[in-house]
């Protein structure tokens, strides 16, 4: 069976299964590719508030959500953080609309998530993504001039 659609002993599709039980392909496949963990936060030194930006890590392709070199992301970029079953719950700037923060919580995928309409385009489309929203690190200058009020 395809990783798209396995499914357990329940018949219930793998993206309605806990998290820890997911293969590495199903883990993967469950992001949703909006883009919304590529972009840099700003933390308040004095609150420990973290504040997000419009700007994107230089990898994110800003057309298509999508990172430019996800193989090598982490050696191009040692900041870049790697989502896994052991620290999702645990990182509070997740976007509230992840897949992965959502299922964590045990709480059901969003309605225009790809694995439910089959169709990354639909995310878009439906202003899901930062497709069109962001600028890349690499054009904005300071990042303090970023500061978005709410999440995209």
């Amino acid at each position: 069976m395809a990783a798209g659609r396995q499914t357990s002993q329940n018949d219930a599709p793998f993206w309605e299964q806990p998290l820890a039980s997911l293969d590495r392909a199903q883990w993967e496949a469950l992001c949703d590719g909006c883009g919304k963990c590529c972009l840099h936060k700003v933390e308040d030194e004095d609150t420990g508030r973290i504040h997000p930006t419009n700007v994107a890590c230089r990898l994110l392709d800003t057309r298509t959500a999508r990172c430019s070199d996800y193989r090598h992301r982490r050696a191009l970029v040692p900041d870049c953080l790697r989502l896994t079953r052991g620290n999702v719950g645990s990182i509070s700037w997740l976007p509230s609309t992840c897949a992965y923060n959502l299922r964590a919580q045990g709480l059901p995928l969003p309605d225009w998530h790809h694995l439910l309409t089959g169709s990354q385009a639909a995310m878009h489309a439906g202003g899901h993504s930062v497709v069109g929203k962001v600028i890349s690190e690499v054009h904005a200058g300071p990042i303090e001039n970023h500061i978005i009020e709410t999440e995209l």
